[in-house]
C-alpha cells in the first residue's frame, strides 16, 4: 500500500507506567518522520472487547494509517502476531480479535500475515512486552512502504481469533440487547443499531426504569433516562446530567431490554 504518514496507537497500557512511551519510542526510531496519533490508551486492562469497539468506531475517522492496537491478555503464549491490509489502512496487534470489527471499518479485509520476520522485531523480545518488541517495529517497518509479506507468512482471514457475536433479539415492542461499550460519561451503548428504535414508540423503559427517546439529552429533562442513537450508529442510553451504567447497574456483555412503554 506504500507509505503512511501516520500511525495510530491504541492500548490498554495507560499513563501511569511507561509503556506506552516505550512504544512510542520505537517508533520514533525506526520512522521519525511519521506522526503518531493517540487513539487511547485507558482501555481496561485485557478489555478486548471494549479495545476493539473504540478503535472500530475511531480509524474511519482517521487520516490513512498503520493501525497499531494492543490489548493482549495472551502476550507470549501461542497466540499469533499479526498485520491485516485492509481496503483503506493497515492494523498491527495480536490474533485475538481486537482488529477485525476495525478492519471491516475499514473496507474489509485484503491479504493478512502471520508476523513471523525476526529482522522486523527488536533484537531482543520480551515475553511480555510485544506491544515494544513485535508489533511497534512492525508498524514503522509498515508505515515506511515495506510490503506486508516480508513481515511473516500469509494466513487465511478465516483461521483468524474473533469476539463472540453480541446478542440482539428483536421482537414486536422490544429488544434485548447486549452491553457493548460504557463511555467515560456512563452512557451505555448497546449491539444494536439505530434502525431497531423504529419499532419502537417515544416513551420507553430500559429494564423496569421509563426512559424517553431523544436525540440529545437536553430534549429530556434533568435527571431522566434517555434513549438515543449514539455518534456510531448504536442504541444507547444515558442520563441528562447523571451516569446511566449507574443507575441501570449493568456492565458490558450484560443485557440489557428496551420495550415501548
Amino acid at each position: 500500500m506504500g507509505r503512511f504518514h501516520w500511525i495510530s496507537f491504541t492500548s490498554d497500557y495507560g499513563l501511569s507506567d511507561g509503556f506506552a512511551a516505550a512504544c512510542h519510542g520505537v517508533l520514533a526510531r525506526l520512522a521519525p518522520a511519521v506522526r503518531v496519533l493517540d487513539v487511547t490508551h485507558q482501555i481496561a486492562p485485557g478489555d478486548v472487547s471494549r479495545g476493539s469497539a473504540v478503535l472500530a468506531q475511531t480509524v474511519e475517522h482517521l487520516p490513512p494509517a498503520v493501525h497499531l492496537a494492543v490489548v493482549d491478555p495472551g502476550v507470549g503464549t501461542t497466540r499469533r502476531a499479526i498485520a491485516i491490509e485492509a481496503v483503506d489502512g493497515i492494523l498491527v496487534g495480536p490474533d485475538n480479535g481486537l482488529l477485525i470489527p476495525a478492519a471491516e471499518a475499514l473496507g474489509g479485509i485484503l491479504r493478512v500475515v502471520e508476523l513471523t520476520a525476526a529482522s522486523w522485531f527488536a533484537p531482543a523480545i520480551s515475553a511480555t512486552f510485544h506491544g515494544r518488541d513485535v508489533f511497534a517495529p512492525s508498524a514503522a517497518r509498515l508505515a515506511l512502504g515495506a510490503d506486508l509479506t516480508t513481515g511473516g507468512v500469509a494466513i487465511g482471514p478465516a483461521s483468524l481469533a474473533r469476539l463472540p457475536e453480541p446478542v440482539v433479539v428483536i421482537t414486536p415492542g422490544w429488544v434485548d440487547a447486549q452491553v457493548r461499550s460504557i463511555d467515560r460519561f456512563g452512557n451505555v451503548q448497546l449491539a444494536a443499531r439505530s434502525e431497531v428504535l423504529d419499532t419502537l414508540g417515544p416513551r420507553l423503559r430500559v429494564g423496569s426504569m421509563p426512559a424517553i427517546r431523544a436525540r440529545t439529552f437536553g430534549e429530556a429533562p434533568l435527571g431522566s433516562l434517555v434513549v438515543f442513537v449514539d455518534a456510531a450508529g448504536y442504541v444507547a442510553v444515558g442520563i441528562n446530567g447523571g451516569r446511566a451504567v449507574v443507575a441501570l447497574s449493568v456492565m458490558p456483555g450484560d443485557l440489557v431490554r428496551v420495550a415501548t412503554a
